[in-house]
């Protein structure tokens, strides 16, 4: 088994996934890091990092192309924005990135889960998706998602996904983990 001490989580920390991730890697003793910015609620205290202005600028992209990569449209808000700039230095902190929710017709995942997934992408990291809908694990290979059955196996990824987390996705994650680090000690 790994020394699961030396595994960092990069998140999120909001409901439902990523504050899942959160209580995972704390049972399984590894650090957290949530990344959140000024007056941003996050559900998980654990590790938070409040990323000042100059460093959420350093994640800032066109809203234009976020929507034309996500196809669909974002609002201009200044929170969606700062959601969006977060997501960047979760997805540019952890190697492997992982993600829960659901695979849309276009590729793409659904909700502001999707931007993590197509940052990855970009970025050329190992991507996985439990797709919700679907009951199963998926990979980004040669663009385009392939059924698998993933293992964490980097010392830094990023955990993010839906709010909805369904009891099924839940186990998942904790099957991940089981499958990844061995049973909880």
């Amino acid at each position: 088994m790994a020394d699961t001490s030396k595994i960092t989580l990069y998140s999120g920390g909001h409901k439902g996934t990523e504050a899942e991730f959160g209580k995972l890697a704390e049972a399984w003793k590894m650090e957290e890091v949530n990344i959140s910015f000024e007056g941003h609620h996050t559900e998980r205290t654990r590790g938070v990092r409040i990323l000042s202005m100059e460093e959420l600028e350093k994640g800032d992209i066109s809203m234009e192309i976020v929507s034309k990569l996500m196809k669909r449209n974002y609002s201009r808000t200044d929170k969606i924005r700062k959601i969006i700039q977060s997501i960047f230095h979760m997805v540019n902190s952890g190697y492997h990135v992982i993600a829960v929710g659901w695979i849309q017709a276009d590729n793409t995942v659904k909700g502001g889960t999707g931007w993590g997934v197509e940052l990855a992408k970009l970025f050329n990291r190992p991507l996985n998706v439990y797709d919700q809908e679907r009951k199963g694990w998926y990979s980004w290979e040669n663009n385009q998602w392939v059924e698998n059955t993933p293992v964490i196996t980097s010392d830094t990824f990023s955990g993010t996904g839906t709010r909805n987390l369904s009891d099924d996705g839940r186990q998942a994650l904790r099957n991940l983990f089981i499958r990844s680090f061995g049973p909880v000690e």
